[in-house]
């Protein structure tokens, strides 16, 4: 844990609830050890989704369809989102979960391994959440990137890996070794990138903000 855990504790019951459905989805979700964004992260990212405003929008890495609702819920009305998931145990639950919500229109999901579905998209995202392999995410950068709408927005969950992101690598288990290294070269990137801005938050289990330099198009 990177914030005390006291305080999470703190900020979690301050929380007001969703609506009905995506809470019981985020239970679902907890009850079969889903990955999901984490309550703080949430609050957070509906705060961008109100102040960046984004129309478009892609994920990369769907899950059972969560963080593709709540987003769609907190970003303005008439938004459009693209998802993707390779999971395929997870791919038919997002899918249901985007059918109990009603948003099947809203929300398309593409099936596939995201660095060749990030390959094959065109056009531009106003902002986009990367929340899929952690070491997969500096692969994923230079598509993301040119994905991305000038004055657009990256966010990418999960960068400091419980605070493990600053132990030396032999500090760390050697399973998780080559994520580590793979997650501060990701994180070393973002902050030089000339084509980024970037502000690494340490918000949940760590939040990196960039947005695209450049004049936004009209």
């Amino acid at each position: 844990m990177i914030v005390d855990e006291r305080m999470v504790t703190y900020i979690h019951s301050l929380e007001m609830p969703d609506s009905k459905l995506l809470e019981t989805i985020e239970q679902e979700a907890l009850a079969d050890h889903v990955p999901i964004i984490r309550k703080e992260t949430q609050s957070f990212l509906k705060v961008l989704l109100q102040i960046q405003k984004p129309m478009r929008i892609l994920e990369v890495g769907t899950a059972v369809g969560f963080s593709a609702l709540l987003m769609n819920a907190y970003a303005p009305e008439g938004n459009r989102i693209t998802t993707i998931e390779k999971y395929e145990k997870r791919i038919p639950i997002a899918r249901e979960n985007f059918r109990r919500a009603g948003k099947e229109e809203e929300i398309t999901l593409i099936e596939g391994d995201a660095l060749e579905v990030l390959k094959n998209l065109g056009g531009t995202y106003d902002l986009i959440f990367m929340d899929a392999a952690k070491g997969q995410y500096i692969h994923y950068l230079p598509e993301a990137i040119r994905l991305l709408e000038p004055g657009g927005l990256l966010v990418s969950d999960n960068v400091l890996q419980d605070g493990d992101v600053i132990e030396s690598r032999f500090a760390v288990e050697r399973r998780n070794r080559t994520i580590h290294s793979r997650m501060r070269e990701y994180l070393y990137e973002l902050k030089h990138n000339e084509n980024l801005l970037t502000s690494i938050v340490p918000l949940g289990d760590g939040l990196a903000l960039s947005v695209k330099q450049g004049e936004k198009n009209v």
